[in-house]
């Protein structure tokens, strides 16, 4: 997977994605990531690539030319235009499922936006895809940018190793993640629930996902109408309806 990011802060990206899993998916060549400074391709010399807004308004736009040199000189070598990502509060909510999508790529290129947004014409001849990852404003694009690479770069095949599996991670069935737990066998009075020290995994299967069902319940209800529930799902969801669903 080849990650190309536009941006005014190549450093800020560099840094954030050079460590961790995605820093060691970067040495063993499994991604990559190229980072263009939007102001390298300023029509002045000091580097403007903002302007004032057409009809007025605070703060400034940044402007079509510099966007669109820079997008052209990160994929003038690729035979195939990558999907387009432009970083916005505007966009779509980012989620697992657009991560899984994303994964599936050779290439992506993400634009980080700043000061009051883009000049719409570019976005539009690059046929920009605009997302978001939650309802709230940042100083600009970079930091959802490296969130997204993140995600994505974990459903590259090779990126984790079996230790680091995302298959029983949240979101992957739906559903939120359940409990975890390691020694001691007691921290402050607190016991590690003795199904998970029993060796029996068809109980253990099941404790997890039941408790994988009542943390989603408790707190993201709402995700409970996407998942395919059997059975055995419906009835205990059914006997936590009838009784007081304790907090986390």
């Amino acid at each position: 997977m080849k990650f190309t990011v536009l941006t005014l802060f190549p450093e800020m990206i560099e840094q954030g994605i050079n460590t961790s899993i995605t820093g060691r998916a970067l040495a063993q060549g499994t991604i990559s990531l190229t980072t263009v400074n939007i102001r390298d391709f300023a029509h002045d010399r000091y580097g403007h690539v903002d302007d004032y807004p057409y009809g007025g308004g605070a703060g400034m736009v940044m402007m079509a030319p510099p966007i669109y040199e820079a997008w052209e000189f990160a994929t003038k070598d690729q035979e195939k235009k990558p999907r387009f990502i432009y970083v916005t509060p505007q966009g779509r909510v980012f989620d697992q499922s657009m991560a899984l999508d994303y994964a599936k790529e050779d290439a992506l290129v993400f634009l980080c936006g700043h000061y009051e947004g883009v000049d719409e014409r570019v976005l539009d001849e690059l046929q920009a895809e605009r997302v978001s990852i939650g309802d709230y404003v940042l100083t600009g694009g970079e930091l959802p940018a490296m969130v997204m690479i993140d995600a994505i770069s974990r459903m590259v095949p090779g990126v984790l190793s079996n230790e680091e599996s995302g298959e029983e991670e949240s979101f992957m069935n739906g559903l939120l993640e359940y409990p975890q737990y390691t020694r001691p066998d007691v921290f402050m009075g607190r016991e590690v629930p003795e199904v998970l020290k029993s060796g029996h995994h068809a109980n253990i299967a099941r404790w997890r996902r039941d408790q994988s069902l009542l943390r989603t319940l408790t707190v993201r209800p709402e995700l409970l109408d996407k998942v395919d529930l059997d059975k055995k799902d419906k009835n205990f969801l059914e006997k936590l309806k009838n009784t007081c669903i304790p907090s986390e």
